[in-house]
């Protein structure tokens, strides 16, 4: 139990962000990851299509005998969560909880901005989780499908990915915005450029590498952490392309050394 790998799934290649912070804290823990690009962005897809995509995707890291699942996607957390965690038996992590956390504990004017998928935006769950932790905070939420699109097509270092921010986010900090929080797991890639855009009077809150906390923290209360000081694999599947998928891996990850596979979606079903 203990030496069994840790699952992480996402629509796409977002949730490297993810884990690539949670393989930085637990260097000695192995990792079981899945990309669902053929369908991605999950962002636009119905509430229903993301709950069946994301047990699809649950079912297949259960497969691959994993001891813990983390949501790495901000969409997925927002409306399969708690279905994932009444269907499994193992502890079940999103990206919502700890983001939400940190951005109420950062922010000191209460004004904080949320970057996410037209999905995440139109379930409110952000909104719902800052306020139940602080009830005087004030939300201000943006749809931005376009910067998924743009990190999928490895495009998040082009001169066009900058113009897009600057144009997408013009106008969107308030006066008092001092916390934004990159509510997907993509748009990390997009920091530097966001980061620009806002401000540097602007915190950046991201919610996937925060998570990593969560995960620690997690697998040390269930007794979990595994029993060997050797350094842990990482096995990557994606439903998309191999090969469009290793180049945005390995530039993220910066290494060469993984096992990535592709998968076809009729394995999901």
């Amino acid at each position: 139990m203990l030496n069994r790998p840790i699952g992480l799934l996402d629509s796409g290649v977002g949730g490297l962000t993810v884990l690539k912070a949670v393989k930085d804290r637990l260097p000695n823990e192995s990792f079981v990851y899945i990309g669902d690009t053929k369908r991605c962005p999950y962002g636009n897809r119905t509430k229903e299509e993301i709950i069946t995509f994301t047990l699809e995707l649950v079912q297949f890291l259960l497969d691959q005998n994993v001891k813990m699942i983390v949501i790495a996607c901000n969409t997925a957390t927002a409306h399969a969560l708690e279905i994932v965690r009444s269907k499994v038996d193992i502890p079940v992590i999103g990206v919502v909880g700890p983001g939400s956390r940190a951005a109420v504990s950062t922010s000191d004017s209460k004004q904080i901005g949320v970057l996410a998928t037209v999905s995440t935006v139109e379930s409110g769950f952000y909104e719902q989780s800052l306020l139940e932790k602080d009830g005087e905070i004030e939300v201000k939420s943006l749809a931005c499908p376009e910067f998924v699109d743009i990190v999928e097509a490895n495009a998040y270092e082009s001169a066009e990915a900058r113009t897009l921010v600057e144009e997408k986010l013009a106008g969107f900090k308030t006066p008092k915005m001092d916390t934004v929080i990159l509510g997907c797991t993509h748009f990390p890639l997009l920091a530097p450029f966001i980061q620009e855009v806002l401000g540097q009077d602007v915190t950046l809150v991201d919610s996937g590498a925060l998570t990593s906390y969560e995960v620690a923290k997690g697998l040390e209360k269930k007794g979990l952490e595994t029993a060997t000081d050797s350094k842990g694999t990482i096995q990557i599947f994606t439903t998309g392309s191999e090969a469009r998928f290793r180049t945005i891996v390995e530039n993220w990850l910066e290494t060469d050394q993984l096992d990535i596979k592709s998968i076809s979606l009729e394995r999901l079903k």
